[in-house]
């Protein structure tokens, strides 16, 4: 049937945002409500009538309300098709009066299970059980039944019973189907990876991965590619797909691609090196600006003249809040920047910053410095998906090797770590070059690591001359002493890399010969 008259609706929410107007609605247009617990509790106190769903039953809600629509009478006004004979005489027969609209949002499990020190017993008691049934049985029958799962959708409802004087349609019923399926979809995952977490099995036999479209995409990586934006449930700090967008245009695909490797890195540096401000400039997902200051200014005049004519374009990331003298600074020049990104932002520094880049996306984005040591990474393939431990591991001198050269002072040690973190972020095979506290020059993404020395010391040029030291990371071991040579002969001070190849002692000799620090991690950091 097309369209299906509202006579009944059944009620029963925990998110109880504009629940009364939309009862209110409802009851001007002569639906009968039915309720439970604390939702008809809300309407009666809003001066609403209400049947409560036990007198519907005849039976008593119990067990701390596990049980209440569980009951035939419930499902099967939701389930029967009045316009199949054998349905509508089963339910003249039971005394089953059919209910046109469910609206159910679920109890608050995922937000339950964020909460730090959440108990096993107070998450378990977060399972609906009733709602998800009630909500399949409706959707199940949305040749009959419209079925409400969030507060988003009552309008929509509304304005289509007004339309059609107190009926919906069933295109309408058949997209709110959906979107509950979907629901108790997400639902059943988060409870599932929930349970499984709490186990022993590192990789669960079933991987279930529940996204949530916040929204499309002018296009993918290029035009002719269409794409979205989806969030996922994380009880991570740094959320970059729901930050507050302080001015600019909508994020592109390839703006939020960017801007993750960018915090990434920023909050890595960030969790390293908590006393220091960090700022970092990235293209196409690397490093080409990654430095740490006492300012927040200083941060970023290192990290942009690590690379200025790759920085051109890029996204920044400050660790500190944007302030209007560190604003003023960016504004400089002939700089041009798509994305910045900071905790927060001064209304002086976006006035600033809109009046310098008029579409410059400024991102508020928390968090930054709070580096996870959990989660995985995901990566799809043709007919399946790769699943590995995120790279959490962070720089730990006290977990380093000196096996050539001087021993290393701690500003040494503190460009090392830099250089070492912002290497580990870069496209394998990887070479970063810097020192007094940035990155200089990468090498990034080149099929052999002799490649990648030439590239980084070509990208730092000059500008290695004046600095105090000079210390280059690899995110693999040297398979031969070519490429620490030629680190060598532009005149580096320091090399980090994880050791491990079986020509180790030709690099460390030449070390020792030409009086440069070799340290090893035991770590390699590739990144595809």
């Amino acid at each position: 049937m097309s369209l299906v008259e509202v006579k009944r609706a059944l009620l029963s929410v925990s998110n109880k945002t504009d629940l009364v107007p939309f009862a209110q609605s409802l009851s001007e247009l002569g639906v009968e409500l039915i309720s439970t617990g604390g939702t008809a509790k809300a309407l009666e106190s809003a001066g609403l009538s209400v049947t409560h769903v036990q007198d519907v039953t005849g039976f008593p809600e119990m067990m701390d309300g596990r049980i209440k629509t569980l009951h035939p009478l419930v499902h099967g006004a939701l389930l029967g098709c009045p316009d199949r004979p054998e349905h509508a005489a089963a339910m003249d027969t039971h005394g089953i009066i059919p209910i046109q609209l469910v609206c159910i949002n679920l109890y608050p499990f995922e937000q339950t299970i964020q909460k730090k020190g959440v108990s096993q017993e107070e998450a378990i008691e977060q399972i609906d059980i009733g709602g998800p049934a009630m909500l399949r049985s409706a959707s199940k029958n949305h040749a009959s039944v419209c079925t409400i799962t969030s507060p988003t959708q009552y309008d929509s409802v509304v304005n289509e019973l007004k339309k059609h004087d107190g009926c919906i349609d069933l295109p309408l019923r058949r997209e709110l189907a959906a979107q509950a399926f979907a629901r108790t979809a997400a639902y059943d995952t988060a409870i599932s990876s929930w349970m499984a977490a709490g186990g022993n099995d590192r990789f669960p036999p079933i991987l279930q991965v529940v996204g949530r479209r916040e929204r499309l995409l002018r296009y993918g990586e290029n035009p002719h590619q269409h794409a979205a934006l989806y969030t996922t449930d994380s009880n991570d700090s740094m959320q970059l797909a729901s930050a507050q967008m302080r001015n600019g245009k909508p994020l592109s695909y390839n703006n939020l691609n960017d801007a993750a490797a960018a915090l990434q890195l920023a909050s890595e540096l960030a969790t390293v090196f908590p006393k220091q401000c960090v700022a970092t400039v990235i293209k196409h997902t690397n490093a080409c600006g990654a430095a740490i200051g006492s300012t927040p200014r200083e941060a970023f005049q290192r990290a942009w003249e690590g690379d200025p004519l790759a920085a051109f374009g890029g996204i920044v990331v400050s660790s500190k809040p944007m302030d209007l003298s560190l604003a003023e600074y960016m504004a400089e020049g002939e700089r041009f920047l798509e994305v910045i990104i900071a905790p927060s932002f001064s209304q002086e520094a976006v006035d600033c910053l809109a009046a310098r880049w008029t579409n410059v996306r400024l991102l508020e984005v928390g968090g930054i410095g709070n580096s996870s040591t959990d989660g995985s990474s995901i990566r799809t393939i043709p007919g399946g998906l790769l699943v590995q431990d995120a790279d959490s591991e962070l720089a730990d001198p006290n977990r380093w090797t000196l096996v050539a050269g001087p021993e290393p002072d701690e500003a040494m040690l503190d460009d090392a770590r830099l250089l070492w973190i912002t290497c580990k972020h870069l496209s394998s095979n990887a070479i970063a070059v810097g020192g007094g506290g940035s990155l200089r020059g990468a090498g990034t993404g080149q099929v052999d690591r002799v490649g990648a020395c030439r590239l980084a010391i070509e990208r730092a040029g000059d500008a290695l001359e004046s600095l105090p030291r000079i210390v280059a990371a690899s995110d693999a071991f040297f398979p031969f002493d070519d490429g620490p040579a030629i680190l060598a002969d532009a005149g580096i001070n320091c090399i980090i890399q994880p050791g491990g190849s079986r020509r180790d002692e030709d690099t460390i000799k030449l070390c020792e010969e030409r009086g440069i620090t070799l340290l090893f991690t035991g770590t390699r950091h590739f990144r595809h």
